[in-house]
C-alpha cells in the first residue's frame, strides 16, 4: 500500500483460471475506456503521481485522465507506463530516491503545463520482518523510498504550490500507519512516520490554500501482500519468532480476501484531490476500517489479543 510501483496485475478470474465468458465485454469496455481518457476534456489542473507502474499508482493515473486533468505518470522505468501514455498521460522517469531526478521531472511538469495542482505520493514498498531481524540497511531502505521520497517530492513542489495559492498533496499511507503487528515493524514504523509528518506538514500549510490528505488503504488487490511476504523470506529470521511469521502470513492471506480493488483507491484519491474541504484522512476498505476502531480498545487488551492471535494460529 499501500501504495506500489509492482508487476502483479492479472486478468485471470479468482479461482486462477483465464476468463472467457465475458472477454469480448471486457475488450469493449476497456477499448471505451481508453477511448474516453484519451479524448478527456482539456482541463488546467495538473497531477505528479508516484509508482503509476500498477496497482494503486497506475489505477489513479486512469481516474484523473478520465476526470480531464493533465497527468504525469511516473515510474523508474518509463517503458513500464507507456500504456499510460497511450492514454493521454505524459510519463516519465523517477526514482523517489534520486533527488535530481525529481527536480528535473517537476521542472518539466512546470515548463511544459506551468503550474501543479495535486501531488500523489504513491511509490512505495513493504519490508517485512521481525525488528530484530531486519537488518540495518534494509530499514534505510524502507525509510529511503516510504518517508524520504515523499519528503523530497514536497520539497520540490510545495514552493510552487504555495506561489499559487492552491494545490493538494495526497500522501497514501496504509491503515499500518495507525497499527502495528508482529513482523511488520520496520514497514509500519515507516507510515507511521509518514502520517506524523503529513499532520505537521496539513497545519504548517493551511494558510496558503493547500491542502494536505492522507489516504489510508487496508489490503488493496495488488498483489502487495504477495512481495511483502517474499521479503520476510530473504532475510535470516531467528527461529524464536516463527510463530509470529506463521501467524501473521495466515491472517494476511485471509484478510486477502476482502482486498479492495485499486480503482476503489483512486476514485477515493481524486475525489480528494478536487474536494474543496477535503478530509485529513480517508480510510479505505471494510478490513481497514474494523481494524481502526481496535485503537479504541486498551493498549493491554490489543497486545493481549495480538499475542492471542500469535500463539492459536501461529
Amino acid at each position: 500500500m499501500t501504495g506500489d510501483d509492482s508487476r502483479s496485475r492479472s486478468d485471470a478470474t479468482e479461482d486462477g483460471r483465464p476468463s472467457a465468458g465475458n472477454d469480448r465485454d471486457s475488450n469493449l469496455t476497456d477499448a471505451a475506456s481508453e477511448a474516453a481518457e484519451r479524448s478527456s476534456p482539456i482541463d488546467d489542473s495538473v497531477v505528479l503521481i508516484t509508482g503509476s507502474l500498477s496497482g494503486i499508482g497506475h489505477a489513479t493515473a486512469r481516474a484523473f485522465r478520465a476526470r480531464g486533468w493533465r497527468v504525469w505518470a511516473t515510474s523508474r522505468d518509463p517503458a513500464d507506463v507507456a500504456d499510460l501514455e497511450a492514454r493521454g498521460c505524459r510519463t516519465a522517469a523517477l526514482d523517489v530516491t534520486d533527488g535530481d531526478q525529481i527536480r528535473t521531472v517537476v521542472d518539466r511538469l512546470l515548463a511544459a503545463d506551468g503550474r501543479i495542482d495535486c501531488l500523489v505520493n504513491n511509490a512505495g514498498f513493504g519490508q517485512a520482518g521481525a525488528v530484530e531481524d531486519v537488518p540495518d540497511e534494509r530499514v534505510r531502505a524502507q525509510f529511503d523510498v516510504n518517508v524520504y521520497g515523499p519528503l523530497r517530492l514536497v520539497r520540490a513542489v510545495l514552493p510552487h504550490m504555495r506561489a499559487q495559492r492552491s494545490g493538494t498533496i495526497v500522501n497514501v499511507s496504509s491503515i499500518m500507519g495507525r497499527v502495528s503487528y508482529p513482523t511488520r515493524g520496520v514497514y509500519a514504523g515507516s507510515k507511521h512516520a509518514l502520517e506524523g509528518i503529513t499532520d505537521a506538514l496539513r497545519n504548517e500549510v493551511a494558510g496558503f490554500g493547500v491542502d494536505v490528505v492522507l489516504v489510508e488503504p487496508g489490503a488493496v488487490d495488488t498483489g502487495f501482500d504477495d512481495r511483502l511476504r517474499r521479503t520476510d523470506e530473504s532475510i535470516d529470521r531467528t527461529a524464536a519468532y516463527e510463530r509470529a511469521y506463521a501467524a501473521i502470513d495466515r491472517a494476511q492471506r485471509r484478510a486477502g480476501r476482502f482486498a479492495t480493488d485499486p480503482a476503489d483507491v483512486a476514485d477515493v484519491i481524486a475525489t480528494a484531490a478536487t474536494a474543496t474541504d477535503p478530509d485529513h484522512r480517508y480510510v479505505v476498505g471494510l478490513d481497514a476500517r474494523l481494524v481502526l476502531l481496535s485503537r479504541h480498545l486498551p493498549t493491554r487488551l490489543t497486545d493481549w489479543l495480538t499475542r492471542r492471535l500469535v500463539s492459536r494460529i501461529g
